[in-house]
């Protein structure tokens, strides 16, 4: 096993105006397991393609233990890495598939016989072996893969969103055998996802990227609770939280007929800005629907478009008039909805479950009950520019 290293790693590609991976500085700590996540073309795959060898590194490094690897060739990285496509021989067994790498490398053959069966114990696949991948389910054939990867015993496991072709039932299932399979080996794992759901589930730690920079790295729950800047806000959690832009009034932000109060320390930074209006985020959660009879309580007014029923929970889109824009809003109800669509909805929030956005930068506001978390590289939202 070993701690891995971004030292302020660039990867550019010729014809894009900006770098795939842009000034990456990111410690994984030996045994962690690390999850990378972000939309399409944010860098995540390119960063684990960096660490893997398969992409050259323009600038800065990238450590391995002590070791610096950036110009290493794959083969002598002491890495192994799960595709989302499972890469198997289609003429050989589970077997063959899983220690083909120790035959090319001339392990002996009882060795290999004995990692195989080590691994296809853990994997539950000792019933698998004999098989050939076109008799195996998907996430039979995504198992044989991880197998491959292990009998290697490698000191970095690297995963490239190898849940992605899983149908639903069978990623939940999977993403919790890839999660006890990691804390049972212990092996620094970095893994690369743009489900969010999959990042707070899985890793000890998330990295959020966007358009090549590191957003936000932290433990899921803290990225969860204190998001640096209104992309990491709008990209973790699912449903996303909601986000208004509201103006400031003398007793805070005036949101449709609430007035939400600002926290001390978030106003003074508004007002170092000059800033005349402020963003403000809710999680779907958080948002309380009101009785039609309470009218008196002041409220959010909103119409619902559509519902989302799923049995445990409800999620309510709806549409509120904010000034002259008319702006999306997510609820989310417990049990079965009594509204439908076209539902007029009248909502509060509590004051302490406001997250507070410069609206120019879109970095997080400090609060009087907890500072901005983030453990590396805050960036401007907007402009990507590093402010720290």
């Amino acid at each position: 096993m070993a701690s891995v290293t971004f030292d302020h790693a660039t990867r550019c590609f010729a014809g894009m105006d900006r770098p795939a991976v842009r000034d990456l500085e990111l410690d994984i700590a030996d045994g962690e397991f690390m999850v990378l996540v972000g939309p399409s073309g944010c860098g995540k795959s390119t960063s684990l393609r960096m660490l893997a060898g398969l992409e050259e590194v323009d600038s800065g490094s990238i450590r391995i233990g002590d070791r610096d690897v950036t110009h290493l060739p794959p083969k002598d990285r002491d890495i192994a890495m799960v595709f989302q496509n499972y890469a198997l021989y289609p003429h050989m067994t589970t077997a063959a598939n899983m220690g083909f790498a120790l035959k090319i490398s001339r392990v002996p053959k009882p060795d290999i016989r004995q990692r195989v069966q080590e691994a296809a114990t853990i994997l539950d696949l000792g019933e698998f072996l004999d098989r050939k991948p076109k008799s195996l389910s998907g996430g039979q054939r995504q198992r044989v893969a991880m197998g491959r990867a292990i009998v290697r015993e490698p000191r970095v496991f690297l995963m490239d969103e190898p849940l992605s072709n899983l149908d639903a039932k069978l990623r939940v299932q999977t993403r919790t055998q890839i999660a006890v399979l990691q804390r049972r080996l212990g092996t620094t794992t970095v893994y690369v996802t743009h489900d969010q759901v999959e990042a707070m589930t899985m890793g000890d730690r998330l990295a959020v990227l966007k358009d090549g920079m590191l957003q936000q790295v932290g433990r899921p729950k803290d990225v969860f609770a204190h998001p640096a800047n209104t992309f990491v806000a709008g990209f973790i959690g699912s449903p996303a939280m909601n986000l208004f832009q509201a103006p400031l009034t003398a007793d805070g932000a005036q949101l449709g007929g609430l007035t939400v109060p600002l926290p001390r320390a978030a106003l003074r930074a508004a007002a170092a800005e000059g800033a005349t209006r402020i963003t403000l985020g809710v999680r779907p959660e958080e948002i309380q629907v009101l009785s039609p009879e309470d009218l008196a309580t002041p409220a959010l007014d909103m119409v619902v478009d559509t519902v989302e029923d799923t049995g445990a929970v409800a999620y309510l889109h709806a549409t509120a008039r904010l000034g002259q824009d008319l702006t999306p809003v997510v609820v989310r109800l417990p049990g079965r909805p009594t509204q439908g669509k076209g539902s007029p909805l009248r909502v509060a929030v509590r004051a302490d479950a406001v997250h507070w956005f410069s609206p120019g930068t879109g970095l997080r506001l400090p609060t009087d009950t907890g500072p901005v978390r983030a453990d590396v590289h805050v960036v401007d939202a907007e402009q990507n520019v590093p402010t720290g």
